[in-house]
């Protein structure tokens, strides 16, 4: 039976994040370590060769993918962009501590959107459409492989509410330059909208794959923080 692959890779960090800022629809270019990043996992591990190149229209996604496909001419899915964090924007913990609107933000789950931003349902349902209008593309003109460079809150946004074996949302973090290999079986997803979660990119050579217990650390964090839905 005919299927589709797609590789989800979160781009390489960048100058907010390593100043711990809430990054969504800002503009923050990727790190010089960023960079380095990339270009180190592609030497070691290698990235999946694609038929078609898909990015997030966030400057460090476009850059990121760029520099795993140096050929490619992106197609920019504007639903794929980071939520917008309205007022929190470009700005750290530190900074948003004392703020009872984000004091508030946080204790509510995220479910209500910061002032001026995004709520996470409203994130939620523009990457779900923006998703499934990819996957139509590919099955109506027949590509058979792509890669997405875009955002870890979109990446698991789209393995929580598509993915199998199912997960909660903060088991399908990533760590820059990283992500998810998932098929797509016309049939199964006709019939239930749903995508098998594979393999994990970048490949791995010799049994070898990137270490993730940082990423591994931020999971128990957002646990903690928000719960987990297991509870």
């Amino acid at each position: 039976m005919k299927s589709y692959v797609v590789h989800l890779i979160r781009h390489g960090t960048s100058e907010g994040n390593l100043e711990g800022k809430y990054i969504g629809r800002t503009e923050s270019p990727i790190a010089s370590e960023g960079i380095q990043e990339i270009l180190t996992l592609k030497r070691e591990y290698g990235y999946p060769k694609v038929e078609a190149h898909y990015a997030s229209p966030s400057t460090r996604c476009v850059d990121t993918l760029k520099i795993i496909y140096p050929e490619a001419d992106p197609e920019v899915i504007l639903e794929m962009a980071e939520c917008d964090f309205g007022d929190f924007e470009n700005r750290n913990i530190e900074e948003l501590k004392k703020d009872p609107k984000f004091i508030e933000w946080i204790n509510n789950g995220q479910k209500t959107p910061p002032p001026n931003g995004e709520s996470s349902f409203v994130f939620m349902q523009r990457v779900c459409k923006g998703f499934e209008m990819m996957v139509q593309n590919m099955l109506y003109t027949g590509t058979k492989s792509a890669a997405l460079v875009t955002h870890g809150g979109v990446i698991m946004t789209i393995l929580a509410a598509y993915g199998i074996p199912k997960a909660k949302m903060t088991d399908w973090m990533c760590a820059p330059g990283c992500g998810y290999s998932i098929r797509i079986t016309p049939n199964l997803w006709s019939r239930s909208q749903v995508v098998e979660v594979f393999d994990t990119v970048p490949l791995s050579v010799e049994g070898n794959e990137p270490d993730n217990s940082i990423i591994d650390i931020a999971r128990d964090a957002a646990d903690a923080l928000f719960g987990s839905e297991d509870e």
